[in-house]
């Protein structure tokens, strides 16, 4: 194997494997997706489709337990989530990270897959953050500091055999629509939801940045939802 994605079943997460499987071939990626207690888990459907999709071996991994005193509200039994867009969430409480954002997740999440990919003698690790999600600090842990920092830390942890990739980390989320449009992603796989009904909601910040993402790029999202509202 050359490389292992974190792969979630969204739309950052999907082109970041078109894009590993564009570079290394089918046979050499391995998608890994995380179960963390997540109200949405229909994404994990969406990341097996996926996987099957390109072809790739598919791992998942429980976490759930890790966030069990998090009172996050993309979390299984805690609050309802908020219907509105991370700007407007964050109008509260500027510079503090939203009510959906899960502690320090990616963080351990990467710590996580890199010990499985160094198990199975990869050399990379690529995980989908971009701009968008780190601004105004609503989710640090998609920062551009937060992924030299933990590069840094993968590859002293590893004595420089593994490589954290960031490929959207100066992107907003259009642009990665951008390059999964060119890449032929099928987006009509993939899940963003966090609410996780039959269909997406069109209302939470997910949702909506999906929306205007695919908006940005003149072209129809194929998913059907609730309601859209960009």
């Amino acid at each position: 194997m050359k490389a292992l994605v974190l792969a979630s079943g969204g739309v950052d997460s999907t082109t970041c494997l078109a894009l590993a499987v564009q570079r290394f071939g089918a046979a050499e990626v391995l998608a890994l997706s995380v179960f963390y207690g997540q109200k949405h888990e229909r994404e994990l459907k969406a990341a097996q489709a996926v996987a099957a999709h390109y072809g790739v071996a598919w791992q998942t991994l429980d976490l759930s337990a890790v966030f069990a005193a998090s009172d996050c509200t993309l979390l299984q039994g805690r609050g309802a989530l908020p219907h509105t867009s991370y700007a407007e969430q964050q109008q509260s409480a500027p510079g503090q990270p939203v009510s959906t954002y899960v502690p320090f997740r990616n963080g351990l999440f990467i710590a996580a897959a890199a010990s499985a990919a160094e198990a199975a003698g990869c050399s990379y690790v690529y995980y989908g953050a971009h701009r968008d999600d780190a601004a105004g600090n609503a989710y640090p842990d998609c920062s551009a500091a937060f992924y030299e920092a933990m590069n840094q830390a993968v590859q002293e942890g590893t004595g420089g055999h593994l490589q954290l990739i960031a490929p959207f980390i100066e992107a907003n989320k259009a642009g990665v629509v951008t390059q999964g449009i060119a890449l032929g992603v099928p987006y009509e796989l993939t899940w963003s939801c966090y609410e996780g009904g039959d269909k997406p909601c069109g209302r939470c910040g997910t949702c909506r940045d999906r929306l205007q993402a695919f908006a940005a790029n003149g072209v129809q999202d194929p998913l059907q939802y609730e309601e859209d509202q960009i």
